[in-house]
């Protein structure tokens, strides 16, 4: 027989997993979408923002906000 504990052990584990899976989908839609707006603006302005890690990371979780802020720390001459 299956003791308790187990079953609250398992249990849990799976409630973790999938809080990190739920909160990786986000971080890779954000990441995806804010490199879409970076290259895009890197095509039509021809900024030449570099796609470094810190770049991907600012994007994946700022999203849009993110990407735009990249542009606009670009623009204003600070480049990451």
């Amino acid at each position: 027989m299956i003791e308790p504990s187990l079953i609250l052990l398992i249990i849990a584990i799976a409630f973790g997993a999938f809080l990190i899976l739920k909160s990786l989908k986000n971080f890779v839609i954000n990441a995806i979408v804010g490199l879409i707006i970076l290259f895009l603006a890197n095509a039509l302005l021809d900024l030449g923002i570099g796609y470094s890690w810190l770049v991907v990371l600012i994007c994946g979780i700022g999203g849009v906000i993110g990407a735009l802020l990249v542009i606009l720390l670009h623009i204003l001459g600070f480049g990451i």
